[in-house]
């Protein structure tokens, strides 16, 4: 998740070939086995890499003892000796595809190229050793939606994103295919968004703007839960009352600090690791904060 950051995309550049060059190993036997070895992808933005923690990660880094969810996690699938092989691809500033990263340039918000897309960016390097993985996908891309439906949306602002919605829908099944293909074997876990109307950054905005980053946001969740039919995991973060309070976000509003990162990794784990999951909420009271 990242509201404005490009200039730590650039630091991504340099470490990208080391990360690259993990492709292609062989498949591991599914994570089913509790016995055998765990090799954990991670797919994200900025929140990857732990950005308004308190020990943030340079994009690509091994970081062990980084702060943030992903970092957490992989010290957690690790506990008992377990051996955790890790690649973290997570790209600050990127958004899930070039259909939004096209649509943040047409309303003169361009994505930082070097940033780009998950679908282009993330996925083919992908390691086919991958048996356990992670996808958080969406907070750039609402920002993005949000933006172009009020400089562009026309006379029916809904419909537009409705319309973006959707298409972020198929890119995000086009991205987990993709994922598939490369590691048929990992467990794939998706975390949706929380309402990002509710959250600090946009405390100060029109009630207006609020309802509609609310509809986009819940948009995109709706789409990452539908993901349940095509056999992922989905993490709630959309319906969990914690991560609406202030004190769980860094300074700028957005991003999560270490005590909102804490609450992805425990809501995640289960998931991630056992295979144990509840389903999403459809009816939670954050889904409709603003009218």
């Amino acid at each position: 998740m990242t509201r404005n950051l490009t200039i730590a995309a650039a630091i991504a550049l340099i470490a990208f070939g080391s990360a690259c060059s993990k492709a292609g190993a062989p498949t591991t036997p599914s994570p089913n086995d509790s016995n055998t070895a765990i090799f954990y992808t991670a797919i994200g933005a900025s929140d990857g890499i732990g950005f308004g923690g308190s020990s943030p990660c340079l994009p690509f880094a091994d970081c062990p003892t980084g702060t943030g969810y992903v970092q957490t996690l992989r010290r957690r699938l690790a506990e008992g000796g377990r051996t955790v092989g890790h690649q973290n691809l997570s790209i600050p500033g990127s958004v899930l595809s070039k259909a939004v990263f096209d649509l943040a340039a047409s309303v003169g918000r361009p994505i930082d190229s070097l940033a780009g897309n998950f679908i282009e960016r993330e996925a083919p390097f992908v390691s086919a050793s991958t048996t356990h993985l992670t996808i958080f996908a969406g907070g750039n891309d609402a920002n993005t939606i949000a933006f172009a439906a009020r400089s562009r949306g026309g006379a029916d602002v809904n419909a537009f994103v409705d319309a973006q919605v959707r298409q972020w829908g198929l890119d995000l099944e086009d991205l987990v295919a993709r994922i598939r293909a490369r590691a048929p074997n990992a467990r794939i876990v998706a975390l949706n968004l929380p309402n990002l109307a509710a959250s600090p950054y946009l405390a100060s905005n029109p009630a207006v703007e609020k309802s509609l980053m609310q509809r986009v946001a819940v948009g995109l969740s709706d789409r990452v839960n539908a993901l349940t039919a095509r056999n992922v995991l989905v993490v709630d973060l959309m319906c969990e009352a914690r991560l609406y309070l202030p004190s769980n976000y860094a300074s700028d509003g957005f991003h999560p600090n270490d005590g909102g990162y804490a609450v992805f990794t425990e809501l995640t784990l289960p998931a991630l690791r056992d295979g144990t999951n509840r389903t999403p909420s459809s009816s939670c009271a954050q889904r409709s904060v603003f009218p």
